[in-house]
């Protein structure tokens, strides 16, 4: 017999990893066939109308999470805050569901208003340049109850919606997805998750305890406790010497508005889309429009 020549050699072991490799195809195929897990419609349906921002804001890791979750449980419809209602009814839609007027959407609010010329200073801070940091340091500024302006809810912010103005956290409600990621990265628990009833949102932007004498040496702006915003509407209470609002009850009246131009230091302003980002700067309701979900 004669022996096999290069050529051969090479297309025998050419042919016999073709085979092979066919053979593997083949086991895989079929292993995927089997092992498949099968994908419900719904939850690609779901998750082909989420904003797909994965801000975390729903609660779950992700939209895909949030997506899967809810097609389980639709209790869970309303969730998406970037989303909003049209998101909602989206949901309810691939669900073959209808759903009723909920909550309004959660966004974050500042409770200070006090820029650095509001402010009273004892001495220049030195340290690390962290609102954390600072916060552990007795005497920073007067206040202490008010915005430290360092920026740590600027850093925890993954849409670019915080910024620091003046010594002052701002937020840029365009651009806002509702996550409250901010909220948790202030030390000082200024910033809360509020449902906007309505957009501008009426709010007191302020967190001072102090009686009224002391905050007035502290901030020019600051809440003072006075009452007269309690005295014009029941949706304002003061309580250990803060005015507080009932935001769920929000709705632009004449009693809303005489109680934010009656204030002495106009604590009583607009955040939203619609308010000038200048905190100093009061805005009527008169464009006021609903936001349901």
């Amino acid at each position: 017999m004669m022996a096999a020549t290069g050529m051969q050699v090479i297309w025998l072991s050419a042919l016999l990893l073709a085979g092979l490799g066919a053979v593997f195809a083949a086991v895989l195929l079929a292993a995927s066939i089997k092992l498949k897990v099968a994908t419900d419609p719904k939850v690609e349906q779901i998750h082909a109308v989420l904003p797909k921002v994965d801000c975390g804001a729903c609660g779950f890791a992700g939209c895909a999470s949030y997506a899967k979750a809810v097609a389980a449980d639709a209790s869970l419809i309303g969730r998406c805050s970037p989303g909003g209602a049209a998101t909602a009814a989206k949901i309810a839609a691939v669900l073959n569901l209808q759903i009723s007027e909920g909550s309004a959407p959660k966004r974050p609010i500042v409770h200070c208003r006090a820029v650095r010329e509001d402010k009273t200073f004892y001495a220049a801070y030195r340290g690390i340049e962290g609102c954390t940091s600072a916060n552990a340091q007795p005497n920073v500024q007067a206040c202490a109850f008010g915005c430290l302006g360092f920026g740590d809810c600027v850093q925890r912010c993954r849409f670019d919606a915080l910024h620091i103005v003046n010594g002052l956290a701002v937020v840029d409600y365009d651009k806002c997805t509702g996550c409250g990621a901010c909220a948790a990265g202030c030390p000082r628990g200024l910033i809360e998750m509020v449902p906007f009833t309505y957009e501008p949102m009426l709010t007191v932007a302020c967190s001072s305890k102090e009686n009224g004498k002391t905050t007035r040496a502290m901030c020019a702006v600051g809440c003072i406790g006075c009452g007269l915003c309690a005295r014009q509407s029941d949706l304002f209470a003061v309580k250990d010497n803060l005015a507080r609002m009932d935001y769920a009850r929000y709705q632009p009246s004449e009693a809303t508005e005489t109680a934010r131009q009656k204030c002495p230091t106009k604590v009583i302003v607009f955040r939203g889309r619609g308010a000038s980002a200048d905190e100093k700067v009061s805005k009527t309701p008169a464009t006021t429009s609903a936001v349901s979900s």
